[in-house]
């Protein structure tokens, strides 16, 4: 059974790594379209409200998708007061990442999937876009990204569940 719980928490992190250089090349499209956009608005007096809406889309995308790669590096915010102290273990730390996966982030991570749903389900069902002139059409894509986004964090908060588990199991053995 730890061979199996070993083999999902090393295919969950190669695919949140996956997803992490995908989200790079897109943080570089973001940067040659903001070049462009802004040489273009500058340069040549020619602004594009579809060219600024696909720069915030993009941002958006990036910070969703890229959000399982940051739990993944433990890149994201935490309250290190404790956390970071030196007289924690590595056991004990892991039993706070443990209680905080469980108790704080699968909650809230199962919430945002829940109510998000029928937020981009209706913006499916009604081909929802831009209510601007010259915005961009299929809204729904980047309201799908929410859900997947979160998805992303979920799945990933399993590997780091599991990892963490067996560093509390590994503690144990020791002893």
């Amino acid at each position: 059974m730890d061979r199996f719980f070993a083999s999902l928490e090393t295919s969950i992190n190669h695919f949140t790594e996956y997803t992490g250089k995908l989200c790079s090349w897109l943080v570089l499209l973001l940067v040659l379209l903001t070049c462009y956009d802004v040489m273009m608005r500058y340069l040549f007096q020619q602004g594009s409200v579809g060219l600024q809406e696909l720069e915030w889309h993009l941002f958006a995308l990036i910070f969703l998708l890229g959000s399982a790669y940051t739990l993944k590096h433990d890149a994201h915010v935490r309250v290190d007061i404790l956390y970071r102290s030196q007289r924690l273990s590595d056991k004990h730390r892991a039993w706070i990442d443990v209680l905080g996966i469980i108790l704080f982030l699968m909650p809230f991570c199962l919430l945002i999937l829940i109510s998000s749903w029928p937020f981009a389900y209706n913006a499916y069902l009604y081909q929802e876009g831009s209510p601007d002139p010259g915005g961009l059409p299929f809204r729904f894509i980047l309201k799908a990204a929410l859900l997947l986004g979160f998805l992303l964090i979920m799945i990933q908060a399993v590997a780091e569940l599991i990892r963490n588990i067996r560093i509390i199991q590994h503690h144990q053995e020791q002893k």
